[in-house]
């Protein structure tokens, strides 16, 4: 028998409730907590336990599979970058050609450019040696590094085809895609800017900053001056900028190319290889293999294996809790809550406009995943807004930028941002990605609402 809306009701709410007070307020871990989080809405929502047991363990497994192996590679790539010092060369040559003062935009530029065509969590997992580095080079809080970057790899991947979300969207509205490109670049600058505000006063409120082994984090309890870490001299003898940059670049040119062979329809023959190597798992296994013969072909077999083994060693609980996270989204999906809340909100008297970017919403903070939360708002809002007078690109957009909202415990980028930044207070989880998406959200409203007034 299928359940009742107030059923899949109350049981998202108390599973939502359980996770909270079992990450806040008990002994629980994170990992468990999602986990039972997961059973309890399922089961008090109206799934048969067989059904619960195959959602937690499908979203567990679907999660891990698409970002489980990238994060292996990525962890092990990070600690090569480190113990060759390549990082160290990226610091240096990103710190002169930027000037002082400026890392944060930099590197939410950075994200802004790269998250276009590669997926969110596999580009940050890329990047955060580069923030690591630029953190230790200069004593900036790598709260306010990473979150800065994070702010733009997430913004560009919600609004900007060729990424799935906004590509799917576009294609069910009917809208041209170069004008959701355009459109969603123009749109993506504001939050961008208020995200590096954000993450600038974050820096100051978390000040953390990467130790000397690359392995864990320090807070001193003063930050150092600026130019105490400005000032040092490159006196080691670093890897070519060449050499130390490529790890980085070959994954994200390959997934690049990819990304919009696809998006044409190109398929067969050399297609084929093209997507097969512009995979993430394939891309980044290969920017591993490149660090390995080109910056530490020198080293010892069994010190270079030791070198990534301690990488590897740092993933296992950000693969947990990230897989965990994965599969509590799966049991909301499953349990039909989502859908049947956008469905109500259809059926209301709110702005026609406001329509995709209300269930987006909602859609988002119930299952954790921006991508299912942006399709499932265009599919529902775009027959109701077909035929009025409502424009269907800012439509669109705003279906896109709903996603934004209050990222938490069921979305995989809020445990791969936090953990690879080394934040395992839930509190500070929460003002470190939480609240800067839900600004990026309110600043998302305001646009909508403007641009409708002027078109």
């Amino acid at each position: 028998m299928e359940a009742s809306g107030g059923q899949m009701i109350l049981g998202l709410v108390i599973g939502v409730l359980a996770l909270i007070l079992l990450v806040t307020r008990t002994k629980i871990h994170a990992f468990v907590a999602l986990i039972i989080a997961g059973a309890l809405t399922g089961l008090i929502g109206g799934m048969t336990p067989p059904d619960v047991v195959s959602a937690i363990t499908s979203g567990f497994g679907g999660t891990l599979s698409s970002i489980g192996i990238v994060i292996g590679f990525g962890v092990m790539l990070g600690r090569i970058l480190e113990v060759s010092h390549a990082s160290e060369r990226l610091a240096f040559t990103f710190i002169k050609w930027l000037g002082k003062r400026r890392e944060e935009w930099a590197m939410a530029i950075t994200g802004y450019i790269v998250s276009i065509p590669i997926y969110v969590d596999s580009a940050f997992v890329i990047l955060t040696p580069l923030v690591k580095a630029v953190s230790r080079k200069t004593g900036k809080s790598v709260v306010a590094l990473g979150v800065a970057l994070g702010t733009g790899l997430v913004v560009t991947h919600s609004l900007v085809p060729p990424t799935p979300g906004p590509l799917g969207v576009a294609g069910i509205f009917g809208i041209d895609v170069g004008q959701m490109i355009l459109w969603g670049l123009i749109f993506s600058i504001p939050l961008i800017i208020v995200g590096v505000l954000y993450a600038k006063w974050l820096g100051n409120k978390i000040y953390q900053i990467p130790d000397e082994s690359g392995l864990d984090w320090e807070r001193p309890d003063q930050p150092p001056t600026f130019s105490a870490f400005i000032n040092q001299e490159e006196q080691k003898d670093l890897p070519s900028l060449f050499r130390s940059i490529m790890p980085i670049v070959i994954p994200i040119i390959l997934i690049f190319i990819k990304t919009f062979v696809s998006a044409l329809g190109f398929e067969g023959g050399i297609f084929d290889y093209l997507k097969f190597f512009g995979s993430p798992v394939i891309a980044v296994g290969l920017g591993v293999i490149f660090a390995i013969y080109g910056l530490i072909s020198h080293v010892k077999r069994s010190e270079a294996l030791e070198r990534m083994e301690e990488g590897i060693q740092s993933a296992g609980i950000i693969l947990l809790v990230t897989g965990a996270g994965g599969a509590l989204g799966n049991v909301l999906r499953e349990s039909g809550s989502g859908d049947y809340i956008a469905e109500a909100i259809a059926g209301t008297s709110i702005p026609l406009i406001l329509l995709p970017f209300m269930i987006s919403s909602l859609v988002r903070i119930i299952q954790g995943s921006g991508t299912v939360a942006m399709i499932t708002a265009a599919s529902i809002s775009a027959p109701i807004l077909a035929g009025t007078d409502v424009n269907l690109v800012l439509a669109a957009l705003a279906a896109t930028l709903g996603s934004l909202v209050f990222s938490y415990f069921n979305d995989s980028l809020f445990w791969v941002l936090n953990r690879m930044l080394g934040i395992k207070d839930t509190k500070e989880q929460l003002i470190t990605w939480s609240v800067p998406t839900t600004l990026a959200w309110l600043v998302s409203l305001v646009l909508i609402l403007v641009g409708n007034a002027i078109v």
